[in-house]
């Protein structure tokens, strides 16, 4: 799974920008910096720099090649495939969570989907009007067990995150259920195929909302890390709520949460979204100017399955 090399990869890509990081030197930006919790925004702009120029060299010109090829029922299927095989890993982090219900709806569609939806490449249970996907990670179990979000970081290759995320990505390598399965029974090529196949279809899936946003946005940098943070607390109010997070996305069909659009700009990697200019979303809940100016206002994102 793509979440394995994620893991190790973000491990090292955090403790390389934390490292190399320098405050503003201007005194209103770096008090700005530091309002909205990005401390390190000089070298976060520099990597989200480097990003879109990747996103927009490599990752989206495939992207294009594959939404303009394969027809919306191929696309659904493997969408529908990659996203069943992460049901265990939403389960456990359910579990973690205190959320044993959602835990059994996400195990419950894991066993049918996969005997009787085709291995997960059809949705049987949602389309019976059974439970709906829903989305959680250790990122949002850290913040549940009230670990604080850190600075926001920029992740080379990977896009928006922040030091809870990050710690949570790296714990990934140690927990995601089916990779670890796949390695163990000496089937790691499916960790590295569907890698591959996850990354083509969540860029695909938003390639339409990301031109939204760089469209739209005076400040695209901004936009993304206010999105991200949005979508981020919902997540984490969603769950500390009890309530299952199903903003899941569906290729060919517009998205209906907040979040994920940005991996095409930011790496491939799960991102933020809004149907509405950022409301107070950073730092402490309070918007600042250079935040409130990005107005992605005719897209909504949905986070896109890891």
């Amino acid at each position: 799974m793509r979440r394995r090399l994620l893991s190790v990869a973000t491990a090292m890509a955090v403790s390389m920008v934390s490292a190399c990081a320098t405050l503003p030197e201007d005194p209103e930006d770096r008090a700005e910096a530091l309002a909205v919790n990005d401390p390190l925004e000089p070298t976060n702009r520099a990597i989200y720099d480097v990003n879109v120029f990747l996103d927009s060299n490599v990752a989206e010109p495939i992207a294009e090649a594959y939404r303009d090829v394969a027809p919306v029922w191929f696309r659904q299927a493997i969408h529908n495939l990659l996203a069943n095989l992460q049901e265990p890993y939403t389960a456990g982090n359910d579990l973690l969570q205190g959320n044993p219900g959602a835990a059994a709806d996400a195990l419950g569609r894991f066993m049918i989907n996969s005997t009787f939806g085709l291995l997960g490449t059809q949705d049987v249970v949602a389309e019976s009007g059974g439970a709906k996907r829903h989305k959680t990670d250790l990122g949002v179990t850290f913040a549940v067990w009230g670990a604080e979000e850190g600075p926001y970081l920029m992740l080379p290759f990977f896009g928006p995150s922040n030091l809870r995320d990050g710690a949570g990505r790296a714990a990934d390598f140690f927990v995601e259920p089916t990779g670890q399965v796949f390695a163990a029974q000496g089937l790691g090529m499916i960790n590295n195929v569907t890698m591959g196949a996850d990354i083509v279809d969540t860029r695909a899936e938003h390639l339409d909302t990301m031109k939204e946003i760089r469209r739209t946005s005076i400040d695209e940098y901004a936009a993304i890390r206010s999105l991200y943070r949005q979508f981020r607390n919902a997540s984490v109010q969603a769950s500390l709520n009890g309530q299952k997070d199903s903003r899941a996305p569906q290729p060919g069909q517009p998205a209906n949460g907040a979040a994920a659009a940005v991996p095409a700009a930011a790496g491939p990697s799960s991102a933020p979204a809004a149907a509405a200019p950022p409301k107070a979303a950073e730092g402490q809940g309070t918007a600042t100017p250079k935040d409130s100016e990005a107005k992605p206002s005719a897209v909504e994102f949905v986070e896109p399955g890891k």
